[in-house]
């Protein structure tokens, strides 16, 4: 099964998409949240994201990317300004305590079973310094979002069931806000 069919790859790699992800998600998710100046961002796809995080992120920016061929683009596109690394979220190539804010937007609903996104969780933990943040958002099961997932990975996250499963990988307690379609988490180590 693919990770995003085409109708889905056309909508992520849109202007109007990375307009709403500047204007709307991204402050929304991070809301209240401190990135400090080392800060991984997981799942990045085409960079919407990214193009937002270069410029808020006080310090070094770095992504983990799972698909080579986006990574090769994210690469070109921000090599110079963002650590681009071709890598699995499940198994992350990065030290302990190696970061200050983890980051991950719309993307846990793509890792291919509940087992593989709490191993995500865990690895998140482990390269947090003590202290860190680990934030994002994602898409609320629904019709709609199935629809739009036909062909793809498509494995949504229960945000009712986040903030245990947050605290099984290690993170104190969690911050879960609902809104129409979506969920937002903060939670630190």
């Amino acid at each position: 099964m693919a990770s995003m069919n085409r109708v889905h790859q056309w909508i992520c790699s849109s202007g109007k998409w990375a307009r709403g992800v500047e204007q709307n998600l991204l402050p929304w998710a991070l809301d209240g949240v401190e990135l400090g100046t080392e800060t991984l961002e997981i799942g990045p796809g085409y960079g919407a994201t990214t193009r937002v995080l270069e410029r808020r992120v006080p310090g070094r920016l770095s992504v983990l990317e799972v698909d080579a061929e986006f990574a090769k683009n994210l690469q070109k596109t921000y090599g110079d300004r963002v650590e681009v690394v071709h890598g699995d979220g499940t198994s992350m190539p990065f030290p302990d305590g190696a970061f200050d804010a983890v980051v991950c937007f719309t993307m846990l609903h793509h890792v291919p079973s509940p087992g593989q996104q709490d191993r995500l969780f865990a690895e998140a933990r482990r390269v947090l310094r003590p202290g860190g943040v680990f934030a994002g958002c994602d898409g609320r099961a629904s019709a709609m979002f199935r629809l739009l997932h036909l062909g793809d990975t498509y494995v949504p996250v229960p945000p009712e069931t986040l903030p245990r499963r947050l605290r099984a990988a290690g993170f104190g307690p969690a911050d879960v806000a609902l809104a129409k379609g979506r969920f937002r988490f903060h939670a630190a180590r």
